[in-house]
Order: C-alpha cells, then sequence, then structure tokens
C-alpha cells in the first residue's frame, strides 16, 4: 500500500486489506501497518479505514518530533 490518499473502492481491492465481522459490525484492518477501523456496513468500515489511513500517513511522515524541545 502506498502512502497517497485512497478511497474506500480502491481500499476494496487492495489484497493487505482484510475485512471482518464481529459483533454486527464490520472491521477492516490494513495488514501492513496494522491499522484498523470498524463500521456498520463493510462500505463505511473502507471509509474509515481510509480516513484513518490517511492519518496515519500524514502522521507518519512529520518530523521526528524534536522541534518542540
Amino acid at each position: 500500500m502506498t502512502n497517497d490518499a485512497r478511497d474506500a473502492s480502491d481500499l476494496a481491492d487492495d489484497d493487505s486489506i482484510t475485512v471482518t465481522v464481529e459483533n454486527e459490525l464490520y472491521i477492516a484492518e490494513d495488514t501492513e501497518t496494522g491499522v484498523s477501523s470498524q463500521g456498520q456496513t463493510e462500505e463505511a468500515a473502507l471509509e474509515n479505514l481510509a480516513a484513518t489511513l490517511e492519518t496515519y500517513h500524514e502522521g507518519s511522515q512529520d518530523d521526528d518530533g524534536d522541534s518542540w524541545l
């Protein structure tokens, strides 16, 4: 998976994304990063995962965080 912003339809076709159902919720997980999200439908879970991955990748592109010291 790349660091580019992706939408739910892109994620649905990605081999590193798994979707399972637990307690009536769909759980979408990116097996490469370990990032996961959930939703009432598979599409909602994938949309939530796309947003979560965008935030994850934005955070990993930041500097080392020492600038506040």
